[in-house]
């Protein structure tokens, strides 16, 4: 029994980690409110009318 081992190579763009740090800081810039505006609009994009959004696989850590 011959094993064989395959080259596995992953191209990196160099300027998609850069693009990240770039939108991390633009969104630490926004109130939390602003954030929630933006992401509750981005949920309701991809909801069709009068569907609600699946909360059932979410979990909720109780606050003390």
């Amino acid at each position: 029994m011959t094993r064989k081992i395959a080259m596995v190579s992953h191209l990196t763009d160099l300027n998609a980690g850069i693009q990240a740090n770039e939108d991390l800081r633009y969104w630490l810039t926004k109130t939390p409110q602003e954030r929630l505006a933006a992401v509750t609009f981005l949920v309701n994009q991809n909801l069709r009318p009068s569907q609600r959004m699946d909360k059932s696989a979410t979990s909720q850590k109780k606050v003390k």
